[in-house]
């Protein structure tokens, strides 16, 4: 009797672990805490990615080393701990220029990317439409272009025998940088296409009023859509949960106007992403008003709100009349003084009461604290939204005032 079939090993698959170090230059002007909670962000966007971080590592420096981002000694403490603790990947908290990757590389026994590189990848697994599919790989094309020296090293040295340049490395080389180019000039024709058909969609809507959702990521622009909106848009609590523009119509009260939710802002977003995505963020441009969301439970909800300001002017909506809402008020903790503590109060210490004070005595911008996952304060959100939507509708349609 034949056994072999039940003498064969059982195989089996193990899914193995990405592990990552993470790897920052605080500057000698910037605040060590706020280093921290920038590690503490990127972490987070690995997590996105699937990958689990083991360990950080940073060094005081005036600028990044422009040769190696950090220090000989570091990089070289990086790279040892990496091979003693099966590390998959190193991730560096600037973007790397490719002399930075390639002398990196050199160094490291495992794969290098930089912030950059990780937010192109959060976003290619996020993609799901074929217009969000192809502006991911249109912002990867040109993140890679520059990159692809180096990649053919191992083929320098096959160079012919005349005393010319033109060997085969060279020539591998050349022929994937005009692969690549090829491939971006047909992605944008693609783009124009695409972005053709939704400039018609637009132009159907007529002149209803349109408010925009905006917002650094994960600050709960989804979750608020879908209590407004009473929609089905996927909200997650990671980052970069939304990449395609949804848009819906809400009816207030016989107000009918248009609302969009889009793609989330973050910290040293890549000028590829902004470029690609600004035909995605033509529905934050066309806005009558932009409700600016804001996770007030983050500790730096403040240069979150600068980051949107400044990404906001960088796409040509800058400005644009803004209602500030403070989200996320169940979840906000501070730190209460003691009574004989006669040290000055930080921002640690400061009560939801005092932040409240604080933004309503700025009368430039107005702005409402609420709980959209726990529906505090919503009816004054539809209320105050309501008038400012009618507002608008009003000074568009002057005649139709006695239906509102």
């Amino acid at each position: 009797m034949d056994n072999n079939k039940n003498n064969k090993p059982t195989e089996v698959v193990e899914q193995t672990e990405t592990r990552a170090v993470l790897v920052a230059v605080i500057r000698d002007s910037q605040d060590p805490r706020q280093a921290t909670e920038f590690l503490d962000e990127l972490e987070f966007l690995a997590l996105t990615a699937s990958i689990t971080t083991v360990k950080r590592f940073t060094q005081r420096l005036p600028q990044p080393s422009s040769r190696i981002y950090v220090g000989p000694g570091k990089l070289e403490e990086i790279a040892t701990y990496c091979a003693d603790n099966e590390i998959n990947v190193v991730i560096f908290d600037d973007e790397l220029s490719p002399s930075q990757t390639r002398n990196i590389e050199a160094a490291m026994p495992c794969r290098v990317i930089d912030r950059t590189r990780l937010i192109l990848d959060i976003f290619h697994q996020r993609a799901q439409t074929a217009y969000a599919k192809t502006q991911v790989e249109l912002a990867q094309c040109e993140y890679m272009l520059p990159r692809l020296t180096g990649m053919w090293t191992h083929l320098e040295r096959q160079r012919g025998g005349t005393g010319t340049r033109g060997g085969a490395g060279e020539r591998e080389i050349e022929t994937d940088r005009r692969i690549v180019r090829n491939r971006i000039a047909k992605l944008k024709e693609d783009l124009k296409k695409i972005d053709k058909q939704m400039a018609v969609q637009r132009s159907n809507r007529g002149s209803m009023v349109r408010v925009s959702l905006v917002g650094y990521t994960n600050v709960g622009k989804s979750t608020l859509m879908n209590l407004i909106a009473k929609s089905e848009v996927f909200a997650e609590n990671k980052l970069f949960a939304t990449l395609d523009t949804t848009v819906r119509k809400v009816v207030f009260d016989n107000l009918p106007f248009l609302l969009s939710d889009t793609v989330g802002f973050i910290r040293k977003l890549p000028t590829q992403l902004i470029e690609s995505f600004k035909s995605t963020l033509d529905e934050v441009r066309e806005a009558d008003l932009l409700i600016h969301v804001v996770d007030v439970s983050h500790p730096q909800f403040e240069d979150q709100i600068d980051v949107v300001k400044q990404t906001l002017q960088d796409i040509g909506a800058g400005d644009k009349p803004v209602y500030l809402v403070f989200n996320k008020i169940d979840a906000y903790t501070y730190i209460k003084k003691e009574e004989d503590d006669l040290t000055p109060a930080t921002k640690e210490n400061r009560s939801l009461d005092d932040l409240r004070q604080s933004w309503f005595a700025r009368q430039n911008t107005p702005c409402i604290f609420l709980s959209a996952r726990e529906k505090m304060n919503i009816d004054k959100f539809r209320r105050d939204l309501y008038g400012m939507v009618r507002e608008i509708h009003c000074g568009r349609y002057p005649f139709n005032n006695f239906l509102y």
